[in-house]
């Protein structure tokens, strides 16, 4: 099962989404029988990629919030350690 095929979503896969769904308006009964299957394959891979690319970049961005966060935290309790002396 795929996700749903909505072109905004999927960016990098759009080509292969389009052609899937031709294949399978030009072969309606077709689809059954794995008329589309390749593309099917095709479009998995796609997403798969498609997910490790976008896991990557949140990966990033989420070290780079923590960074921020430490620095935060740190500020604040050097901050506090000043005000009780």
């Amino acid at each position: 099962m795929h996700p749903p095929l909505t072109l905004h979503k999927h960016p990098m896969c759009t080509e292969i989404i389009e052609e899937f769904q031709k294949c399978h308006i030009d072969h309606p009964i077709g689809k059954f029988f794995g008329e589309c299957t390749n593309l099917k394959i095709k479009l998995d891979r796609c997403f798969r990629e498609e997910k490790a690319i976008k896991r990557k970049a949140n990966f990033e961005q989420s070290k780079i919030l923590k960074e921020r966060l430490r620095a935060l935290r740190k500020e604040a309790s050097e901050e506090n350690n000043f005000v009780q002396s």
